[in-house]
């Protein structure tokens, strides 16, 4: 399978625009990557209050025909335990949403309309040690999104009072790459919703006719499966790995001996 990219922030040339609700919640920041490159991302650490609620929403990414997304966020998150002095209030996880649009130019959702995808915790925390050590603990979650059917979708991040910073975040789809399997070719495929396989109907490669209708199965990972018929190459034709040839006869090579011969 390959992954094609609908989204990717580590590639952003300028600011990523965001909406972030309310004003004093998540902030867009430039930091440096390993490579010392400029990079976007955004930040809260609104630890101190209860009951936060802060939105960041994404730009629409149109889904370009994909049925099921992937999603990999990567991102750093504080141990409450390592901050002096917070009480109760501090959280360890974040909430991640997305919601199916086909208008491009949305610029209010409200929060009901959106659907979870789901609760995002890290597996590394970070301390104020590796603050001072300079030490990124990054983690990376991917998730998936499936049976989509609109233009496109806006993915939503809900900080309920941790302390985070989402470096980066991927949106991918999966195709099946394009296949030549007994003699008939298969395009590129994009993978079914919810992991359901598409059947994709071969075509014979040049030379070739159909034996038996040619198909296979392209699965949600961007897999081949199941292939079924097949095509033989036409009379005067003989098969070569993945196309036919024209059959050498003993006839074919006395004449152009013969023909060497003579010149």
């Amino acid at each position: 399978s390959f992954p094609f990219t609908l989204l990717d922030t580590m590639s952003a040339l300028g600011d990523l625009g965001w909406e972030a609700y309310p004003a004093e919640g998540w902030e867009e920041i430039s930091v440096m990557d390993e490579r010392n490159t400029p990079m976007r991302s955004y930040q809260v650490c609104n630890v101190m209050e209860a009951n936060q609620n802060n939105w960041l929403r994404t730009r629409h990414i149109p889904r370009d025909g994909a049925q099921r997304v992937y999603i990999e966020i990567k991102f750093t998150l504080r141990d409450c335990n390592s901050l002096p002095g917070v009480p109760g209030t501090c959280k360890e996880t974040f909430n991640m949403y997305y919601y199916e649009s086909n208008n491009p130019n949305l610029w209010f959702i409200k929060e009901s309309q959106y659907i979870k995808i789901d609760t995002i915790a890290a597996d590394e925390s970070f301390t104020q040690t590796d603050v001072g050590d300079r030490v990124m603990k990054l983690n990376t979650e991917v998730r998936d999104i499936s049976n989509l059917n609109k233009k496109g979708f806006y993915l939503a991040f809900q900080d309920v009072g941790a302390c985070i910073a989402l470096v980066s975040l991927r949106v991918f789809y999966k195709k099946c790459p394009l296949a030549v399997l007994n003699l008939a070719q298969f395009p590129d495929t994009v993978t079914g919703g919810d992991s359901a396989l598409v059947e994709v109907r071969g075509s014979c490669v040049n030379d070739s006719e159909e034996f038996e209708a040619p198909r296979m199965y392209c699965s949600g990972d961007g897999g081949w499966l199941v292939p079924i018929g097949r095509c033989v190459c036409k009379p005067g034709f003989e098969e070569n790995k993945d196309y036919c040839q024209r059959e050498f006869s003993m006839q074919h090579f006395l004449l152009l001996y013969f023909y060497s011969c003579n010149f």
